[in-house]
């Protein structure tokens, strides 16, 4: 009897214990995800892009005229000052060598206008001798009328003749300049790479150098003709820029991004190689945009978009022209803004939703969003300050449902 009611209390036992072990091994778990938390504070929404740095006002130092430039001696980063650094120099070209038909009429013509500058002069001294002659003839008529012994009208042509010859010498005299100017310009056209073929004062002074000043106070930014050369005129030679006062960003935004964007946007400007961010504002988008090919060949429009520093340049000085910055331009900005992680929101029906979690269950929750920036998203309404919503959750999660903090490792 004994044996048989221990027999019986070991098979109780046992089949409890199962039971248990069953019930155990079945019943539902909290299911672990991870959480965050409804917060109030600052959010931004920007527009990220590459940007570069650039010289507003780059000058362009180009040869003034045909000739031989001398070795560059200025190197990028020098700094110069404007219409007191010699930057360059050059040696005038020589004129075009004469050919022989053209050499034999230009001598021809500096012979005529020899000829024609000693007309003048012999015109001129005729001239002269009249003008005396009139002059002294007027003076006897004058002395002879006063004794009344020629006439009124005879007083008349003397003063006319007087007159007369003192215009024709007028004349003369004017004459001369001008067969002295022209027998300069038949000179002048003798000149050839010698000089010494021209004649006279026609000689030209071709191994004086002429300096190039610094058209701008700043540093030169590059050197495009280094080397002595034989250049044309107006080929640029170096370009000069300040950096410290008057660089700026330049930045390609895509043309549905530049809508967006207006004049006064506060500007951040991050991973340029310095230790910290830099600050600026959009100075201005241009009107008109122009079309780009990606890296992936997919074509784009694009808008260039200026930005303009705010902090000193002491802040920026290792900054030059041409280098790469990242931008971020601040299109809207709230300090008190509702926001929860982009990651929480998900699509229920046709409206955004969270699981909030409540007493360690989850509790399916209609919200409604405002702005986002693709990190966190404004609350409209729906949640409040505090809140515990579940990141990322898993399509097989529902409402009411028992959830833990997962913890990290």
């Amino acid at each position: 009897m004994t044996r048989k009611h221990s027999r019986t209390v070991i098979s109780l036992t046992t089949a409890t214990v199962l039971v248990l072990a069953l019930a155990f091994a079945f019943w539902p778990r909290p299911v672990m995800v991870d959480m965050g938390e409804v917060i109030r504070g600052t959010m931004r929404v920007t527009i990220d892009e590459e940007g570069r740095t650039r010289v507003h006002d780059a000058y362009v130092l180009s040869t003034p005229l045909a000739g031989r430039l001398q070795r560059v001696e200025v190197l990028p980063g020098d700094e110069v000052i404007h219409n007191e650094t010699i930057v360059a120099q050059m040696l005038p070209s020589n004129p075009e060598s004469l050919n022989a038909r053209t050499r034999e009429q230009a001598r021809t013509e500096v012979t005529a206008a020899e000829a024609a500058l000693r007309l003048a002069r012999a015109e001129l001294n005729k001239a002269a001798a009249d003008s005396d002659l009139a002059r002294t003839d007027l003076q006897r008529i004058r002395r002879l009328r006063g004794e009344a012994m020629v006439s009124e009208a005879e007083l008349d042509r003397a003063v006319r003749e007087a007159r007369t010859a003192e215009a024709q010498l007028g004349t003369a005299e004017a004459t001369i300049a001008m067969r002295e100017a022209q027998l300069a310009n038949a000179r002048a056209s003798l000149i050839s790479f010698q000089g010494g073929e021209a004649p006279g004062n026609a000689m030209v002074t071709a191994r004086e150098t002429i300096p190039l000043y610094a058209p701008a106070t700043g540093r030169v930014l590059r050197v495009l003709q280094e080397s002595e050369t034989t250049l044309p005129a107006g080929t640029a030679i170096l370009e000069i820029g300040n950096i410290e006062s008057d660089l700026e960003v330049v930045v390609e935004l895509l043309s549905t991004d530049a809508v967006k964007v207006s004049p006064g946007d506060r500007v951040i400007l991050e991973d340029w190689g310095g230790p910290t961010t830099l600050n600026g504002v959009v100075e201005r988008i241009d009107p008109l945009g122009f079309t780009k090919f990606s890296a992936l060949g997919v074509e784009e429009q694009r808008v260039n978009t200026i930005i303009r520093f705010t902090d000193p340049a002491e802040a920026r000085k290792a900054l030059g022209h041409g280098y790469r910055v990242e931008v971020r331009i601040i299109i809207w900005e709230d300090n008190s803004a509702l926001t929860v992680p982009a990651s929480a929101l998900f699509r229920s029906a046709s409206d955004w939703a969270v699981f909030k979690v409540s007493n360690g269950k989850t509790r399916l929750t209609p919200v409604t969003i405002g702005r986002t920036n693709g990190i966190i998203a404004e609350v409209v309404d729906g949640l409040e300050a505090g809140d515990s919503i579940v990141l990322y959750p898993a399509s097989g999660l529902t409402d009411n449902t028992r959830v833990v903090q997962r913890h990290a490792g």
